[in-house]
């Protein structure tokens, strides 16, 4: 946890916070901070600063609060990602949240299984909890829009060109022709299929609206490893 992401509620003042609960123990047991020790703080879709302990136990802390500085800019990109199993997903929402992805689709595909729409992961708070993770690690403080969508053809002809428009428009898959992966910051929209790839049908659709390929060659990554991957080399930083 590199930021103390700070909510509405736990201020109990302009300038204090009080805190228990998960961001209290990781406090006690890993900064093993005391009072007077100054840490990194945050408020959700807010600004960034540094916090003051005031007091601190076991069941409570209090900080004394100041928030200065703008989060760090977001990366130009809407992901598209076939929805991978419930463990993949946590670790891979963490990844893309933690690099600055702020406009997230889960969708099905083929070789999507349908049970996994089913999983508890998708509880609008069990998806924050990823997201917030993620902050934490980058210390960043704006939330990313998840949304959800189960059916493939619907959301390809309907809502994605739309989505895309004025985009970069790329999908991860290793057998059709190999877009440009120069590092750019321009608006991408990255389409990234489940492990065993999209079929045949669904690469037609989305070249039909303009998508590219993009590969990462000829080994096989886990999706909460491609997905970061392919993030660093399309938005690298010299």
């Amino acid at each position: 946890m590199n930021l103390i992401l700070l909510f509405e509620e736990d201020f109990i003042a302009a300038d204090t916070i009080r805190l228990t609960g998960r961001r209290l123990r990781h406090i006690n047991e890993i900064h093993r901070a005391q009072t007077g020790d100054i840490l990194t703080v945050g408020q959700l879709g807010g600004k960034i600063g540094a916090g003051e302990i005031t007091t601190i136990t076991k069941s409570s802390l209090e900080m004394h609060v100041e928030l200065q500085s703008e989060s760090p800019a977001p990366l130009p990109v809407t992901l598209v990602l076939a929805l991978p199993r419930p463990r993949v997903l946590n670790r891979t929402l963490i990844a893309a949240t933690s690099m600055g992805v702020k406009k997230i689709y889960l969708l099905h595909t083929n070789r999507v299984e349908k049970s996994f729409w089913h999983s508890p992961v998708l509880n609008e708070e069990k998806l924050k909890h990823s997201l917030i993770l993620g902050l934490e690690q980058a210390k960043d403080t704006l939330l990313p829009d998840v949304y959800l969508r189960k059916r493939f053809r619907p959301f390809v002809e309907d809502e994605l060109p739309l989505i895309a428009q004025n985009t970069r428009k790329l999908v991860a898959h290793p057998e059709i022709s190999v877009a440009s992966s120069d590092a750019e910051e321009i608006a991408t929209t990255l389409i990234v299929g489940p492990e065993g790839g999209l079929i045949p049908y669904e690469i037609e659709k989305l070249s039909a609206i303009g998508f590219a390929g993009i590969s990462l060659g000829q080994r096989i990554l886990r999706v909460e490893t491609a997905v970061p991957v392919l993030l660093a080399r399309l938005f690298r930083k010299e």
